[in-house]
């Protein structure tokens, strides 16, 4: 390891070696709420890129990242600002292809000389572009002439451009919408590729980053697989590692990867606390995770049954963050004690993906408002003096299910929707008792059932019912019911940070609602969420 990769390790950024043989992107943030979009765009035309913030990438950072591109995010500062980001002056002497986007448009252009003003015409949302000049950027995309939709969002915009620039592409109010000096290879564009409302976004991306920078795009699973378990052998050499295992798709994945790597060096321990889900056979979770990996896969595993202890703490308990740090703390006791047992244990393995990497380094150094408490296992390597092993935190959730069927994990194991750490606990508002689990683990399990066999499962990113604190009258043949109420939720998303409710028709949530009320002895009455996020949460609580 550089100097310079050692100060970035240091400063708390990612900087993984086995990442080194791939040439690599940067992207400078700015703050913006879709700066991740931009890395999945990449990333999915087989570029390997990591996001840094603005104010943590300098001379010696750029030496030892060796970026063969460069972008610069969107973000909500205003240039005009004497306290606004600016990007490492040493960028722009790199002598590779930087492509500015949005507030990176102009503070390229402010710091290359040129300037930027607010405008009393604003452009938020849905824009048309204008082509007046043909530019690598846009060939095979765009043609001149004609417009094309795009995503804006901008109030202050480029009045004058820095020496070298010219337009190639206007809006009604961007008079310099794109903007070019293809002598040093600098692009700027004020709306935004990376969403999906800029329909020809991730082609531009590729233009940048294929034929402009000349990357290969040599970023895939496989290359991943290997590198990681060579860098998983390096890191571990003899020591043993011991693994939480959830069930869920990202310490499963990471379980199995690094067992690739080092075999019965790893031991994996499953709490299981009661309060999984099931399949429309009554199969539990728990069930079908020690069957992959104590049978199909043969990693040792410690299966901890601890309903009855789980739902002895939780009795009474409705306060959601207080359900949250009780199951927290619960499975930290039993992981502890089980991991005691086992010898010579140097390091504990944890799914955490880049969402997470990114997010726990702000670009501006501020705290961020806590929504809900994480419910990873937290607080385990200060309380167990463990090294930690995260073989994920350079992958996006799509890029961990690739990685799971790459590494042959069943695909109804790696596309199950995601589950909150706390399971069912948590789509239970108000106390949790056994009986609530049961009814709600059978709905949830006909509702599951029911989008499968309408075949929208995998169009879905997440959907799940939930056993509301209220009991309403109903009739059931010749008699009164007084029974719980259950609410269904689906929504659609990329990456869980935004999120739309899906569109079933009236007919698709008659009939389900019909079956788990015929199924399901305590429920009498089904409604549909249709909140999106922002402004509610995925998950009820």
């Amino acid at each position: 390891m550089t100097a310079g990769q050692d100060s970035i390790m240091r400063r708390g950024m990612t900087f993984d070696p086995h990442a080194e043989p791939h040439q690599r992107a940067l992207i400078v943030d700015f703050g913006s709420q879709v700066t991740q979009l931009i890395a999945r765009r990449l990333r999915e035309s087989g570029v390997y890129c990591e996001i840094h913030p603005f104010n943590r990438v300098d001379a010696a950072f750029l030496d030892a990242y060796a970026p063969k591109a460069v972008i610069l995010s969107g973000g909500p500062s205003s240039v005009k600002s004497a306290t606004s980001p600016r990007a490492a002056q040493e960028i722009f002497a790199l002598g590779v292809p930087v492509l500015a986007i949005c507030y990176g448009q102009q503070a390229m252009a402010v710091q290359l000389g040129g300037e930027v003003e607010p405008s009393d015409e604003r452009e938020f949302g849905r824009a048309d572009v204008e082509i007046h000049q043909m530019s690598p950027l846009l060939e095979g995309v765009w043609e001149v002439g004609k417009k094309y939709p795009v995503w804006m969002s901008h109030g202050d915009r480029v009045t004058r451009l820095a020496d070298g620039f010219k337009v190639i592409g206007t809006s009604p109010n961007a008079p310099f919408a794109i903007a070019v000096d293809e002598a040093r290879r600098f692009y700027s564009v004020m709306f935004h590729p990376e969403v999906m409302h800029t329909p020809d976004g991730a082609k531009l991306l590729r233009n940048f980053t294929h034929n402009i920078a000349g990357l290969s795009g040599d970023w895939t699973m496989a290359a991943f697989r290997d590198e990681a378990v060579a860098a998983i052998r390096e890191q571990v050499g003899d020591a043993r590692v011991i693994c939480g295992l959830s069930g869920g798709v990202d310490s499963s994945v990471a379980a199995v990867l690094i067992h690739e790597a080092i075999g019965e060096q790893l031991t994996c321990v499953f709490v299981d606390t009661g309060l999984m889900r099931a399949n429309i056979d009554g199969v539990g979770e728990g069930e079908d995770v020690v069957r992959l990996f104590r049978d199909s896969y043969n990693i040792p595993l410690i299966h901890v049954e601890a309903e009855a202890l789980f739902l002895d703490k939780l009795a009474g308990v409705d306060d959601p963050e207080q359900k949250r740090k009780i199951i927290g703390a619960a499975f930290i006791d039993i992981f502890d004690e089980e991991a005691g047992k086992i010898e010579n244990v140097e390091f504990l393995a944890q799914g955490t993906l880049y969402p997470d990497v990114i997010e726990s380094v702000s670009f501006d150094g501020g705290p961020s408002v806590t929504i809900k408490s994480h419910h990873n296992v937290g607080g385990l390597p200060e309380r167990m003096n463990l090294k930690l092993v995260e073989p994920l935190r350079e992958l996006f959730k799509d890029e961990v299910r690739a990685l799971g069927r790459e590494l042959g994990l069943p695909d109804h194991f790696v596309g199950r929707h995601p589950f909150p750490g706390p399971g069912l606990a948590i789509r239970i508002p108000g106390a949790v008792t056994k009986e609530k689990a049961d009814i709600l683990r059978k709905a949830d399990a006909i509702y599951l059932d029911e989008i499968a066999k309408a075949g929208l499962y995998d169009d879905i990113w997440q959907a799940f019912a939930v056993l509301l604190p209220v009991r309403t009258v109903g009739v059931m043949g010749d008699g009164r019911t007084y029974d719980y109420v259950l609410a269904l939720r689906a929504v659609t998303s990329t990456d869980g940070m935004t999120a739309d409710y899906y569109p079933f028709s009236h007919e698709f949530l008659g009939a389900c609602a019909t079956r788990i009320i015929n199924q399901v002895r305590g429920v009498n009455r089904v409604v549909y969420d249709v909140t999106s996020k922002p402004p509610g949460t995925i998950e009820w609580e």
